[in-house]
């Protein structure tokens, strides 16, 4: 057995530094929301606020739900008085979220709502009490127990694959298999509970139901009974080499709880599910060899070892076609401008050959590392897995005439604005004619959303960069703006003063946000919907409407230098 443990490690090693950042954050995910390692958090529940939190909720359960509320009001304003410029939390959406819910004001709004319809203390308690218990059990059924399959799914694919796509986390939406995992782990843990009540069911069936959530990972379609049975069968005769396993981190645990949970986190935690992947390939290799019953139930055989090359060229005959596809030349200034900035400044007739030619290079791009090897193929999953992308209509990578991006600042100027607008007459109930022009434009906006089109055009392959590069390119537009509107004016049109993570109120955490997740429904929704509109109608009609909003435009600048839009809901401080 000591071989055996030293083999599986020794392999569990050299797979987790292949992965470590992926694996370290499915087990942190892990740990967040309940699924396992709880203990590794040990840290987060030395907060005070948490403790204070939780003094609310026991003045609620008393019954005693004013105390409860002047407790919440009492940690609001402690919140308040311990408030700094960088990481303060009084005003703004974030405020109102972290602020609701560390100081326990969510419990207390709840219980005095059913207090007003039913004008009952105790009635309102047991319902909040049935509430938790309700919305707890749905997120466990359907988040915290089945993120388990999904952990040891990235973890087996992690084994043979060089990479594993983030789109793994939603597993099993893809397969449509959410329901049926989640009523099978349930089922599972009803009779391990069940046998939990006699002493030699506790340690027994643990390890007989041991490998079911590996077993839902490789096969999520899998009834309740076969995993079941499945994995009592292939555990026969391993439990205690099973339990020998397990406790060979008897050490590492140690560690995790001097460290507080730190090197749990950073080490053992991932640690130990790739090793018990390793253990679970092992048991399954034999399993088929011996061809115990309802083997052939395990048949993701990718899974365990990679397609040959002519199994990849059938199932991926489309993108092997495209890889054929000879290299564009774009040469000059044009050439330059699409290549780095997606900037078009062709024909119409090459500004579809060009089109064409990025949607192959799409194609190409999304399935290198399949064909390569390096991530699973999952067109070769037993299962259908739901992965329809649209790509002719969406085509990301596309490079935009000057004539689509004029309208495309437009349209996003004024949706800027429309948002604005809309955010302050649902909070304060009044129409105010928000930005520094008179029209219903804001032109941040716009700038930013053209911005991102191009100057971060290299990085629309990478989604997390791009969010990143967004927030920080559009909050430094916002930074400066604000400034030259400050300096020049002496007046300020909006301050964050008291966001959760403000700058100089100049910028906050929400609002970058808000333009993080916008850039990229900019690049991959909006602006190509847009283009594809525009390229509908006759360019000199296009050319003429270009003309029309830039002179409007030009109007409104000049006007609005001299006499910039200001008044109460509009700007809100002179700094003279």
């Amino acid at each position: 057995m000591l071989a055996l443990q030293k083999k599986i490690k020794i392999r569990a090693k050299k797979i987790f530094r292949r992965h470590y950042l992926i694996f370290i954050a499915v087990c942190l995910f892990a740990a967040f929301i309940g699924t396992e390692f709880n203990d590794s958090l040990y840290l987060l529940r030395l907060n005070k606020k948490n403790v204070l939190k939780d003094e609310v909720i026991n003045e609620i359960l008393k019954g005693d739900i004013n105390k409860g509320k002047e407790l919440s009001k009492e940690i609001i304003n402690n919140n308040k008085k311990n408030n700094n410029k960088i990481i303060g939390y009084n005003n703004g959406y974030f405020a109102k979220i972290v602020n609701l819910y560390n100081s326990g004001s969510l419990y207390v709004s709840i219980v005095n709502t059913i207090y007003s319809i039913l004008n009952s203390t105790n009635i309102s308690i047991i319902i909040l009490i049935l509430l938790s218990l309700i919305i707890s059990f749905i997120f466990w059924f359907f988040v915290s127990n089945p993120y388990k399959i999904i952990s040891r799914r990235i973890f087996l694919e992690g084994r043979i694959y060089e990479k594993v796509p983030f789109q793994r986390f939603i597993f099993l939406v893809k397969v449509k298999k959410l329901l049926k995992t989640s009523i099978t782990l349930f089922i599972k843990n009803i009779m391990y509970f069940l046998w939990c009540f006699t002493i030699v069911g506790i340690i027994i069936k643990r390890y007989s139901y041991f490998l079911v959530p590996y077993i839902l990972a490789e096969n999520p379609n899998i009834s309740a009974k076969d995993a079941i049975m499945l994995s009592k069968n292939m555990m026969n005769n391993h439990k205690f080499e099973c339990f020998k396993l397990e406790f060979s981190f008897i050490l590492w645990d140690i560690l995790g709880f001097i460290t507080l949970g730190i090197s749990k986190i950073l080490f053992s935690n991932p640690y130990k599910i790739i090793t018990y992947c390793e253990y679970y390939a092992k048991l399954r290799k034999e399993a088929i060899e011996n061809k115990i019953l309802n083997y052939e139930l395990l048949n993701d055989k990718y899974l365990f070892e990679k397609a040959s090359e002519d199994e990849m060229k059938k199932a991926y005959q489309d993108i092997y076609l495209n890889t054929k596809v000879e290299k564009m030349e774009l040469n000059g200034v044009r050439g330059f401008l699409v290549r780095n900035l997606g900037i078009n400044l062709y024909g119409i007739s090459k500004q579809k050959e060009i089109d064409d030619y990025e949607l192959k290079k799409i194609k190409r791009k999304m399935y290198k590392n399949t064909i390569s090897k390096k991530v699973y193929p999952i067109r070769l999953f037993s299962l259908n897995y739901k992965n329809k992308k649209r790509l002719d209509n969406t085509n990301y990578l596309r490079a935009y005439p000057i004539s689509s991006l004029i309208i495309m600042f437009f349209i996003f100027s004024f949706i800027g604005w429309l948002w604005e607008v809309s955010l302050h007459l649902i909070k304060n109930g009044v129409f105010i004619n928000r930005g520094t022009l008179h029209g219903p434009l804001i032109p941040i906006y716009g700038w930013g959303a053209i911005l991102i089109i191009t100057l971060l055009k290299r990085l629309r392959y990478k989604p997390i960069y791009l969010f990143i590069f967004s927030i920080i390119l559009c909050g430094l537009i916002e930074y400066f703006t604000s400034f030259y509107l400050e300096t020049v004016y002496q007046t300020k049109w909006w301050d964050y003063s008291g966001y959760f993570i403000n700058i100089n109120g100049r910028i906050c955490a929400e609002g970058l946000l808000v333009f993080g997740l916008g850039g990229l429904a900019t690049i991959y929704v909006f602006a190509p919907l847009i283009d594809n509109l525009l390229k509908k109608f006759n360019i000199k009609f296009i050319i003429f409407i270009c003309i029309f909003l830039i002179t409007i435009f030009i109007i409104d600048q000049i006007i609005s230098f001299n006499h910039p839009n200001v008044g109460k809901g509009i700007s809100i401080i002179n700094t003279n």
